[in-house]
Protein backbone atom coordinates (compact mmCIF):
# COMPACT_ATOMS: atom_id res chain seq x y z
CA UNK A 1 0.00 0.00 0.00
CA UNK A 2 1.32 3.36 -1.11
CA UNK A 3 2.25 6.02 1.93
CA UNK A 4 -1.08 8.69 2.58
CA UNK A 5 -3.59 6.35 0.69
CA UNK A 6 -6.41 4.58 2.62
CA UNK A 7 -7.13 1.10 2.44
CA UNK A 8 -10.61 1.61 0.86
CA UNK A 9 -8.64 3.33 -2.87
CA UNK A 10 -6.32 0.48 -2.61
CA UNK A 11 -9.63 -2.06 -2.63
CA UNK A 12 -11.11 -0.13 -5.24
CA UNK A 13 -7.87 -0.29 -7.74
CA UNK A 14 -7.47 -4.47 -6.76
CA UNK A 15 -11.56 -4.35 -8.08
CA UNK A 16 -10.69 -2.90 -11.16
CA UNK A 17 -8.00 -4.84 -12.14
CA UNK A 18 -9.51 -7.78 -13.87
CA UNK A 19 -11.90 -5.29 -16.01
CA UNK A 20 -8.91 -3.14 -16.76
CA UNK A 21 -7.47 -6.77 -17.82
CA UNK A 22 -10.03 -7.57 -19.97
CA UNK A 23 -10.28 -4.80 -21.89
CA UNK A 24 -6.70 -4.81 -23.15
CA UNK A 25 -7.13 -7.96 -23.71
CA UNK A 26 -10.46 -7.30 -25.55
CA UNK A 27 -8.72 -4.57 -27.27
CA UNK A 28 -5.71 -6.71 -28.15
CA UNK A 29 -7.83 -9.17 -29.79
CA UNK A 30 -9.76 -6.38 -31.71
CA UNK A 31 -6.35 -5.06 -33.47
CA UNK A 32 -5.19 -8.49 -34.02
CA UNK A 33 -8.77 -9.43 -36.53
CA UNK A 34 -8.69 -6.30 -37.73
CA UNK A 35 -4.76 -6.76 -39.40
CA UNK A 36 -6.23 -9.44 -41.00
CA UNK A 37 -2.66 -11.54 -40.50
CA UNK A 38 -2.82 -14.87 -42.03
CA UNK A 39 -1.77 -16.56 -39.26
CA UNK A 40 -0.31 -15.56 -35.89
CA UNK A 41 3.57 -16.11 -35.23
CA UNK A 42 5.82 -15.27 -32.75
CA UNK A 43 9.25 -14.36 -32.38
CA UNK A 44 9.71 -17.09 -29.57
CA UNK A 45 9.32 -19.53 -32.48
CA UNK A 46 11.66 -18.54 -35.09
CA UNK A 47 14.31 -20.50 -35.47
CA UNK A 48 17.60 -18.01 -34.75
CA UNK A 49 19.78 -20.83 -35.16
CA UNK A 50 19.13 -21.95 -38.98
CA UNK A 51 20.05 -18.54 -39.56
CA UNK A 52 23.12 -17.48 -37.61
CA UNK A 53 24.48 -14.37 -39.48
CA UNK A 54 21.14 -12.36 -38.59
CA UNK A 55 21.27 -10.20 -35.38
CA UNK A 56 19.16 -11.46 -32.74
CA UNK A 57 19.43 -8.75 -30.51
CA UNK A 58 18.96 -6.24 -33.85
CA UNK A 59 15.50 -8.45 -34.20
CA UNK A 60 14.28 -7.94 -30.48
CA UNK A 61 15.68 -3.90 -30.94
CA UNK A 62 12.75 -3.65 -33.44
CA UNK A 63 10.14 -6.13 -31.72
CA UNK A 64 9.97 -2.83 -29.39
CA UNK A 65 8.31 -0.95 -32.00
CA UNK A 66 9.84 2.15 -31.76
CA UNK A 67 10.34 2.50 -35.53
CA UNK A 68 6.36 2.34 -35.85
CA UNK A 69 6.50 5.74 -33.16
CA UNK A 70 9.17 6.85 -35.84
CA UNK A 71 7.17 6.32 -38.66
CA UNK A 72 9.93 4.70 -40.28
CA UNK A 73 10.37 1.97 -42.40
CA UNK A 74 11.30 -2.12 -42.26
CA UNK A 75 12.56 -3.98 -45.28
CA UNK A 76 13.36 -7.70 -44.37
CA UNK A 77 15.03 -9.43 -47.66
CA UNK A 78 16.12 -12.81 -48.26
CA UNK A 79 16.15 -15.74 -50.39
CA UNK A 80 12.57 -17.80 -50.47
CA UNK A 81 12.01 -19.95 -46.95
CA UNK A 82 14.15 -17.88 -44.51
CA UNK A 83 11.66 -16.68 -42.48
CA UNK A 84 10.92 -13.04 -43.70
CA UNK A 85 7.24 -13.62 -43.05
CA UNK A 86 7.19 -15.51 -40.12
CA UNK A 87 9.58 -12.24 -38.81
CA UNK A 88 7.06 -9.33 -40.22
CA UNK A 89 3.87 -11.25 -38.58
CA UNK A 90 5.61 -11.65 -35.53
CA UNK A 91 7.04 -7.57 -35.56
CA UNK A 92 2.68 -7.00 -36.44
CA UNK A 93 1.76 -8.95 -33.51
CA UNK A 94 3.84 -7.02 -31.22
CA UNK A 95 2.92 -3.89 -32.67
CA UNK A 96 -1.33 -5.20 -31.91
CA UNK A 97 -0.03 -6.09 -28.27
CA UNK A 98 1.25 -2.30 -27.96
CA UNK A 99 -1.43 -0.73 -28.82
CA UNK A 100 -0.93 0.13 -32.54
CA UNK A 101 -3.79 -0.41 -35.71
CA UNK A 102 -2.04 -2.52 -37.75
CA UNK A 103 -2.96 -3.92 -41.23
CA UNK A 104 -1.25 -7.39 -43.69
CA UNK A 105 -1.48 -7.55 -47.23
CA UNK A 106 0.49 -9.75 -49.86
CA UNK A 107 1.54 -7.22 -52.60
CA UNK A 108 -0.51 -9.08 -54.58
CA UNK A 109 -3.63 -8.22 -52.83
CA UNK A 110 -2.89 -4.81 -52.34
CA UNK A 111 -2.71 -3.71 -55.81
CA UNK A 112 -5.83 -5.94 -56.33
CA UNK A 113 -7.29 -3.55 -53.12
CA UNK A 114 -6.61 -0.42 -55.08
CA UNK A 115 -7.71 -1.94 -58.58
CA UNK A 116 -11.48 -2.89 -56.84
CA UNK A 117 -11.24 0.64 -54.99
CA UNK A 118 -10.54 2.09 -58.59
CA UNK A 119 -13.60 0.81 -59.89
CA UNK A 120 -15.85 1.45 -57.10
CA UNK A 121 -14.42 5.24 -57.34
CA UNK A 122 -12.94 4.47 -53.73
CA UNK A 123 -9.41 5.71 -53.90
CA UNK A 124 -10.11 8.20 -51.09
CA UNK A 125 -11.56 6.07 -48.81
CA UNK A 126 -8.86 3.45 -49.35
CA UNK A 127 -6.07 5.46 -49.04
CA UNK A 128 -8.10 7.26 -45.69
CA UNK A 129 -7.87 4.09 -44.31
CA UNK A 130 -4.38 3.64 -44.73
CA UNK A 131 -3.34 7.06 -42.98
CA UNK A 132 -5.06 5.66 -40.11
CA UNK A 133 -3.01 2.46 -39.72
CA UNK A 134 -0.29 2.99 -37.47
CA UNK A 135 1.64 0.02 -39.47
CA UNK A 136 1.16 -1.82 -43.02
CA UNK A 137 2.80 -4.93 -43.89
CA UNK A 138 3.43 -5.69 -47.04
CA UNK A 139 4.29 -9.58 -47.50
CA UNK A 140 6.08 -10.78 -51.28
CA UNK A 141 7.10 -7.68 -52.62
CA UNK A 142 8.81 -8.50 -55.89
CA UNK A 143 7.43 -12.29 -56.09
CA UNK A 144 4.93 -11.20 -59.00
CA UNK A 145 5.41 -8.72 -61.72
CA UNK A 146 3.49 -5.85 -62.04
CA UNK A 147 2.40 -4.04 -64.78
CA UNK A 148 2.54 -0.40 -65.00
CA UNK A 149 -1.01 0.30 -63.52
CA UNK A 150 0.04 -1.86 -60.51
CA UNK A 151 3.16 -0.48 -60.19
CA UNK A 152 1.53 2.82 -60.30
CA UNK A 153 -0.87 1.88 -57.44
CA UNK A 154 2.00 0.69 -55.63
CA UNK A 155 3.67 4.25 -55.78
CA UNK A 156 0.99 5.94 -54.87
CA UNK A 157 -0.04 3.33 -51.77
CA UNK A 158 3.93 4.16 -50.94
CA UNK A 159 3.53 7.81 -51.47
CA UNK A 160 0.45 7.31 -48.79
CA UNK A 161 2.80 5.55 -46.18
CA UNK A 162 5.75 8.07 -46.74
CA UNK A 163 6.55 9.87 -43.29
CA UNK A 164 2.56 8.98 -42.11
CA UNK A 165 2.52 5.17 -41.94
CA UNK A 166 5.42 2.78 -41.11
CA UNK A 167 5.79 -0.47 -43.50
CA UNK A 168 7.07 -3.46 -43.02
CA UNK A 169 7.91 -4.77 -46.71
CA UNK A 170 9.01 -8.20 -47.43
CA UNK A 171 10.87 -9.21 -50.53
CA UNK A 172 13.20 -11.93 -52.08
CA UNK A 173 15.14 -9.43 -54.54
CA UNK A 174 17.97 -7.29 -54.26
CA UNK A 175 17.07 -3.12 -54.64
CA UNK A 176 18.94 -3.39 -57.98
CA UNK A 177 16.61 -6.15 -59.74
CA UNK A 178 13.39 -4.20 -58.50
CA UNK A 179 12.44 -2.61 -62.53
CA UNK A 180 12.74 -6.12 -63.64
CA UNK A 181 8.85 -6.70 -61.43
CA UNK A 182 7.74 -2.94 -61.88
CA UNK A 183 7.26 -2.71 -65.39
CA UNK A 184 10.52 -2.78 -66.32
CA UNK A 185 10.69 1.01 -65.74
CA UNK A 186 13.63 2.00 -63.65
CA UNK A 187 12.67 5.72 -62.93
CA UNK A 188 9.53 4.20 -61.70
CA UNK A 189 11.55 1.83 -59.46
CA UNK A 190 14.17 4.65 -58.66
CA UNK A 191 11.39 6.99 -56.87
CA UNK A 192 9.20 4.16 -55.12
CA UNK A 193 12.47 2.70 -53.63
CA UNK A 194 13.12 6.28 -52.32
CA UNK A 195 9.91 6.68 -50.66
CA UNK A 196 10.87 3.24 -49.22
CA UNK A 197 14.16 3.06 -47.80
CA UNK A 198 14.41 6.96 -47.31
CA UNK A 199 13.78 6.03 -43.42
CA UNK A 200 14.59 2.25 -43.14
CA UNK A 201 16.15 -0.40 -41.22
CA UNK A 202 17.14 -3.19 -43.22
CA UNK A 203 16.85 -7.28 -42.24
CA UNK A 204 18.94 -9.46 -44.55
CA UNK A 205 18.63 -12.69 -43.71
CA UNK A 206 21.55 -14.79 -45.14
CA UNK A 207 20.92 -18.93 -45.21
CA UNK A 208 19.11 -21.72 -46.97
CA UNK A 209 15.35 -22.17 -46.55
CA UNK A 210 14.57 -23.43 -43.30
CA UNK A 211 11.57 -24.93 -44.32
CA UNK A 212 13.12 -27.16 -46.99
CA UNK A 213 15.50 -27.93 -44.27
CA UNK A 214 12.51 -28.84 -41.91
CA UNK A 215 11.37 -31.15 -44.17
CA UNK A 216 14.59 -33.17 -44.59
CA UNK A 217 14.44 -33.25 -41.21
CA UNK A 218 11.09 -34.51 -41.08
CA UNK A 219 11.57 -36.56 -43.75
CA UNK A 220 14.72 -38.50 -41.98
CA UNK A 221 13.41 -39.31 -39.00
CA UNK A 222 10.26 -41.04 -41.03
CA UNK A 223 12.78 -43.34 -42.67
CA UNK A 224 12.63 -46.84 -40.71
Amino acid sequence: MQPNRCPYEDFLQRLAEPEVQRRTAVAIERRLKQAEFPMIKELSAYRFADVPKLNRKHVLDLARCQFIEKKTNLVISGAPGVGKTHLALAFGREACQRGYTVKFFTAARLVNTYLEARQERAILKLEKAIRRCDLVIVDELGYLPLDRIGAGHLFDFLSQCYEQTSLIATTNLPFADWPQVLANDERLAGVLLDRLTHHVHILEIAGDSYRLKSSLEKGKEQQP
